[in-house]
């Protein structure tokens, strides 16, 4: 078992891992490295152990975390492109991190997402095996699995979900409507246009997060729990060579203290902290470094720049039989906790799983046809507006079994009433946006401005697809007639003709996926904004990488849990390798 500490460690260690947000890759990276019993690692996280947390191991306990302490509670500043709204960005904030609160999903976009990156050693074909390693698949007899395309000997369990009869009836509808079947599409990257199930990381009512990763590893593995990591101490070489970090600053608790690493330090703080870790330490843009009163160590100028997220807008009806939802075990009287002592004694019912169900991607280019700015705006060869070739979906929609959302959606179907959702987001966002500090105290959240429908390609896109999924529903075979109309009925949506009709809604009520990405990207030496190089190694510093999913690039089509898994996955291995050297 690893050694778990309450007070901060006097002693050096080889590798230090700074998993201080999210946690996904830290977890991997520290755990696959300790794996050498003489070598020494400590694994940094700011939050709590998720030993304590019960909503972490219980799927439907997750909506419970949102806006606590478990969650970073990070706010985005008013997005101009969105009524000036701001948008909760909800992540997880204790050993594991937002593989503790996020929706379970397996969905892996396709190898040309990865290509994209353009980046050596992290093509699809190179990153896939990757992904397949972290899983332990566990098959039911109703799926149909593609064999090749799941890993079985992993740390993280997965599972097909098992679909509420609106499920069922949404595939029906997807098929309809000219995306055709294909179960397995979200694991095995063969299909940019269809439907099918998306795997999920729970096995037998138990969720699976990065922190399985450490619980078979021995006591060289410590991990500090309630710290934050303030800096990277970077140390001048008597050779004149690049810089080396070697330790942390950290708050632990209200304790402040300094930690030594002898070989590499990996910041695994996520795409919302990681770049402010690097941003304290003086590694980042000279002039904004600066305007915080802190020396400037390192030039590094795309620290905190080319800010992703993927755009949902989720779309709510009414079906007019109770029992095609989940809702009439839920919203009852006494339904929350019948449903806990469920899953307590049995890990069975409502609570055993996150209730989203149908799943579909698909290309838009022949209905974007009429559109004049799709038509006007550049392309590259082979590829569409959004820089995405035919093999890549422009969407991905997915449907809630129950009504559930963001909290803005408050008008829950109690009274036998039933509602769910079909939910677009948007892939190939052209928007980018930033992270920066707030100031230099490391208590302070970052300031994040995804930036959201800044490109009108973004909102043309999103508005197409919204169109679409109310045809799938209002018009599909399997939901045409189970659909009352638009829930709440005063959103009145179930009745928009054109594009044009669902622009304000996109702008009112679009959200956030929570995949923030890309702040710290990883890139070739040509690339000026390239934060980290193919080894993950931070530019113009020795002995320093960053690994989570702040070094995409190019946020891929999908959902970014297994992708994320994979980095730290590469990373510990490419620091494995570099020892042997």
């Amino acid at each position: 078992m690893p050694t778990k500490v309450t007070s901060v460690p006097t002693q050096s260690f080889d590798y230090i891992v700074c998993g201080s947000s999210g946690g996904t890759a830290g977890c991997v990276v520290a755990s696959r490295l300790a794996e050498d019993p003489n070598i020494s690692v400590l694994l940094i996280e700011a939050g709590q152990d998720n030993d304590l947390i019960e909503n972490t191991k219980m799927p439907g306990g997750w909506v419970l975390l949102s806006e606590t302490n478990e969650d970073w509670n990070v706010v985005t500043a008013p997005q101009k492109n969105a009524l000036d709204r701001t948008v909760n960005i909800t992540h997880g904030r204790f050993l594991g991190g937002s593989t503790g609160l996020n929706a379970t999903l397996v969905a892996r976009g396709v190898p040309q997402d990865y290509d994209d990156w353009g980046v050596k050693g992290w093509s699809g074909a190179e990153f896939w095996p990757y992904m397949m390693k972290v899983e332990n698949f566990h098959p039911k007899d109703w799926f149909e699995h593609d064999p090749k395309s799941h890993g079985t000997s992993g740390p993280i369990h997965t599972a097909p979900h098992d679909p509420a009869p609106i499920t069922n009836l949404l595939l029906k509808s997807m098929e309809s409507q000219g995306l055709p079947y294909d179960p397995d599409m979200f694991s095995s990257g063969k299909n940019c246009h269809g439907c099918g199930h998306a795997v999920r990381t729970v096995h037998d009512g138990i969720r699976s997060t990065a922190a399985d990763f450490t619980a078979k590893i021995g006591e060289n593995l410590w991990i500090l729990t309630d710290s934050r990591v303030d800096k990277v101490n970077l140390t001048q070489q008597d050779d004149g060579g690049l810089p080396r970090a070697t330790s942390v600053d950290i708050v632990h608790k209200e304790t402040r203290a300094t930690i030594k690493a002898n070989k590499e330090i990996v910041i695994s703080g996520g795409a919302l902290c990681s770049p402010t870790i690097l941003l304290r330490s003086g590694i980042g843009p000279k002039a904004e470094v600066e305007s915080f009163d802190i020396e400037s160590k390192v030039d590094v100028p795309g620290v905190g720049k080319n800010l992703m997220d993927h755009f949902i807008v989720p779309l709510f009806y009414e079906v007019v039989e109770p029992e095609l939802t989940n809702d009439h075990l839920i919203y009852c009287a006494d339904g929350v906790q019948n449903c806990y002592l469920q899953w307590k004694e049995k890990r069975t019912g409502f609570l055993s799983t996150v209730p989203y169900g149908a799943f579909a991607y698909a290309r838009l280019d022949e209905r974007l046809k009429d559109s004049e700015l799709w038509q006007k705006a550049e392309r590259k060869e082979g590829r569409d507006p959004m820089g995405l070739t035919p093999s890549q979906a422009n969407i991905e929609f997915f449907a809630t079994e129950c009504y559930g959302g963001p909290k803005q959606f408050s008008d829950f179907p109690i009274g036998g009433k039933s509602a769910f959702a079909i939910i677009p987001e948007l892939f190939g966002q052209q928007s980018r946006g930033t992270v920066t500090l707030k100031s230099k105290d490391p208590l302070d959240n970052p300031v994040v401005d995804p930036n959201y429908l800044s490109n009108p390609l973004d909102l043309l896109v999103i508005s197409e697809a919204c169109k679409l999924a109310n045809e799938v529903v209002m018009q599909g075979a399997g939901t045409k007639n189970v659909v009352r109309g638009a829930w709440p009925a005063k959103s009145n949506h179930h009745t928009f003709k054109t594009r044009e009709d669902w622009e304000p809604f996109v702008k009112q009520w679009g959200t956030t996926c929570y995949h923030p990405a890309g702040s710290c990207k990883m890139g070739p030496s040509t690339d000026s904004m390239a934060v980290v190089d193919e080894h993950l190694r931070v530019r113009g510093v020795q002995g320093l990488r960053v690994a989570d999913a702040s070094i995409i690039p190019i946020l891929h089509g999908g959902h970014p849990q297994i992708p994320v898994y994979a980095i730290g996955e590469k990373c510990a291995e490419m620091i494995r390798e570099a020892n042997k050297a």
